[in-house]
């Protein structure tokens, strides 16, 4: 049986480091302001260190960005889908209200439309993996169309929530999100 290897603890501390460091620092001045002395200063760790993980800072960003997004495709639970709430609404959407002056600095930065497009593409595909894995039978809408529907009816209404300040909470929209896709789902999937 081979183990899949730990990840040094010294990585994962300078990598939390830095992402920490790009939070705070979009909060407090447009992205392309940001160098990466800022990052390294805030992360305090070295030039070398951070070119050792990252080639730049938009590689950092994108890089955490795209492990944000395979986190919330990991939690799909697919034996829901088309019968109750399977995405991980509650949860993405939770995790963007607590980082809103966050959010609110990609948009003063012109970066937010980039990152949902981004965030669509990827979910996407992760999507689309998921699901020619688990359904058996072709389903009556071709996999690639079906996820990208469900990636871009959540990130749609994840920017929407944000771009409206929060209108209704995270369960709400949890619900919405899952009104507008089950019966698109029960039609698709073959059971």
């Amino acid at each position: 049986m081979v183990r899949k290897k730990k990840p040094d603890r010294r990585t994962q501390r300078t990598r939390h480091s830095l992402t920490h460091a790009m939070v705070e620092l979009v909060t407090e001045k447009r992205f392309d302001d940001i160098t990466v002395q800022n990052l390294i200063d805030r992360a305090d760790i070295g030039r070398s260190t951070f070119y050792t993980h990252f080639r730049d800072k938009e590689d950092l960003f994108q890089k955490n960005w795209e492990g944000f997004v395979d986190f919330c495709a990991q939690q799909i639970v697919w034996e829901k889908a088309g019968n109750g709430s399977f995405m991980p609404i509650i949860c993405l959407f939770d995790h963007l209200k607590d980082v809103q002056p966050f959010y609110q600095g990609l948009v003063r930065s012109r970066k937010s439309d980039a990152l949902f497009k981004s965030g669509t593409e990827r979910l996407s595909q992760r999507i689309a993996e998921a699901l020619k894995t688990r359904v058996k039978h072709a389903p009556s809408i071709p996999v690639p169309v079906l996820a990208n529907y469900l990636a871009g009816e959540l990130f749609g209404l994840l920017k929407w929530w944000l771009d409206e300040r929060m209108p209704y909470p995270p369960e709400r929209m949890d619900e919405i999100y899952h009104q507008l896709v089950n019966p698109t789902l029960q039609l698709a999937l073959p059971r």
